[in-house]
């Protein structure tokens, strides 16, 4: 017998009612695992909707038949309109990705993007801060930070064994020193599970100076994090507590007080609906207590060091030096289009963290036109004309100042030696640890200088500039003098090079390469001598610069 009308409307309403709840549930647990921004400018929120549409389509097709068991007709016709409406949704989400793809396009917004950024071109000699030490510069790259931290956490038995270190080092400046940071994470899900009421206990502060690391403490552990599960996840409390916002990649950053946080940038479109996305706003996260602030990016504090990653940084320039003559110019005559090497470097100018890398023309690489810095709190652009070498070139020369040693370059950052702009780099071994540094002329990049230590490569280097003409790298007005009168002249071989040791009477000790000045076969002890040096790491120890007698 025929259901009435009455019970085909109240099958149908529960069929309509089953499918809201199965894809309100399904829903659900897509938002709680995959955490994608509630927002139109977000890939990932149109992908929900196309995903969460063909679920309410399917499964309104499975309980409408399921439920309303009257003529199949009437059952067919039903199903259908109800399918519908979710494969609408997911057709109309389909068509805005599509349409949102397209309208973001370079091709139709190339002075959008070429205008994100502002460039300042500026001179590399008087506004570069001038290099007279190199002994705190930032060199170790992340590769090596990992193999000394993991060193590091290895020798700590009660620490080892449930948690590892987060490979993304972020480089700060800690109480104005470089420094490389990483958090410790819970191993597994079972290592969570265990140390979850205990939370992270510390973290990893490698000195890229020193080539040397150490754990540290926190005062309270921490519970957030990304290797976090449910409620403890780093993301997914970010997510909860702001469900519009397009994020980037948490930074983790210490303050000089030695506090814990994440820095974590909000992304925002401003070419169609995904096209030329950019940092808008910054939340800085206490990962402690869950606490969290935002801020517009003008009014970041001071002590934050990241708020725009390198890689960022180089696209938004890429955009300004490919685009800003229009898109058919990128693509076809290339006039005065200009990129930035593949990779980057680290500078610390006053309290920040700046980034540094190559300039080189769209049609040939194998020079530089210049270089650009950029802050990675701030995004401010410098621009700086120095033609030379590109990074791997002189990353080639370095190495076969060395190459019976087999030792590989890592990609350097620019200093400032008396107005010469300096590619300043590490050497490491198969194992992926320091051996030299080397520094290298930008403009005539056979001038390579290497040593055991920043400032014996330094010092090797000032009279490497010498020997080749270069005016101007003498002594300057600050560098270090000592009137001393020799009390032991010794001589030593180090590396296969033969250094003179003079120890003056008041216990002092200066040091210099025979090779560089055999001048120095001629001080005898009792000698009173005018020494110009640099400072080493190591304390009484100093490199001569130049010398004279009395």
């Amino acid at each position: 017998m025929k259901k009435n009308g009455h019970v085909q409307t109240r099958e149908s309403i529960l069929s309509y009612v089953v499918s809201v709840a199965v894809t309100a549930g399904l829903g659900f647990l897509l938002y709680y695992f995959t955490l994608p921004a509630i927002n139109v400018h977000s890939a990932g929120f149109w992908g929900m909707l196309i995903l969460l549409g063909l679920v309410y389509s399917g499964v309104h097709a499975a309980s409408h038949k399921l439920i309303c068991r009257h003529e199949i007709s009437v059952v067919g016709k039903k199903q259908f309109h109800g399918s519908m409406i979710g494969v609408g949704i997911a057709a109309v989400a389909f068509v805005a990705v599509i349409l949102g793809g397209i309208s973001s396009a370079k091709l139709f917004h190339a002075k959008t993007y070429a205008n994100i950024i502002t460039v300042q071109n500026g001179e590399f000699k008087t506004e570069m801060p001038e290099t007279t030490s190199v002994t705190n510069i930032a060199l170790m790259d992340t590769a090596s930070a990992r193999i000394i931290g993991n060193r590091t956490l290895g020798s700590l038995s009660q620490v080892v064994s449930q948690y590892y270190v987060n490979d993304r080092y972020s480089q700060i400046n800690y109480q104005n020193t470089p420094k490389k940071v990483a958090v410790l994470e819970y191993a597994d899900f079972f290592k969570w599970a265990e140390n979850k009421s205990r939370g992270i206990p510390g973290y990893v502060m490698v000195d890229p100076v020193g080539n040397s690391a150490s754990y540290v403490e926190f005062r309270t552990p921490v519970r957030y994090a990304e290797s976090g599960r449910f409620g403890d996840d780093l993301m997914r409390k970010l997510r909860f507590s702001y469900p519009t916002k397009i994020f980037g990649d948490p930074y983790f950053e210490v303050n000089d007080a030695g506090e814990p946080f994440y820095i974590v940038a909000c992304m925002g479109a401003n070419a169609g609906l995904f096209g030329a996305m950019d940092v808008t706003e910054v939340i800085i996260f206490n990962p402690v207590d869950g606490s969290s602030e935002i801020y517009d990016v003008k009014d970041v504090p001071s002590w934050v060091d990241i708020v725009y990653n390198g890689d960022l940084a180089s696209e938004k320039y890429n955009w300004y030096g490919k685009l800003s003559g229009g898109f058919w110019n990128s693509v076809i005559g290339n006039k005065n289009c200009k990129m930035t090497t593949d990779d980057y470097g680290y500078i610390v100018i006053d309290d920040d963290v700046w980034y540094f890398t190559g300039v080189t023309s769209v049609t040939s690489d194998e020079s530089n036109i210049g270089f650009i810095i950029t802050n990675a709190r701030t995004g401010e652009y410098r621009f700086y004309e120095v033609s030379g070498a590109e990074e791997y070139s002189a990353m080639g020369a370095a190495e076969g100042e060395v190459q019976e040693k087999g030792y590989k370059a890592s990609f350097p950052s620019l200093v400032n030696i008396g107005g010469q702009a300096t590619y300043i780099m590490v050497l490491k071994d198969t194992g992926g640890l320091v051996k030299l540094y080397a520094l290298v002329n930008v403009e005539q990049y056979s001038i390579v200088a290497t040593g055991t230590t920043q400032a014996e490569a330094l010092t090797a280097y000032r009279k490497a500039l010498v020997r080749n003409g270069i005016k101007g790298i003498g002594v300057e007005e600050d560098t270090p003098k000592a009137e001393i009168t020799v009390e032991t002249v010794r001589l030593a071989t180090v590396n296969d090079a033969t250094v003179v040791y003079i120890t003056a009477v008041d216990g002092t000790v200066y040091k210099g390469l025979l090779s560089e000045d055999e001048s120095l076969i001629l001080v005898r002890e009792g000698d009173k001598l005018t020494v110009y040096y640099d400072k080493t790491e190591i304390e009484g120890l100093s490199e001569i610069r130049s010398w004279s007698k009395k």
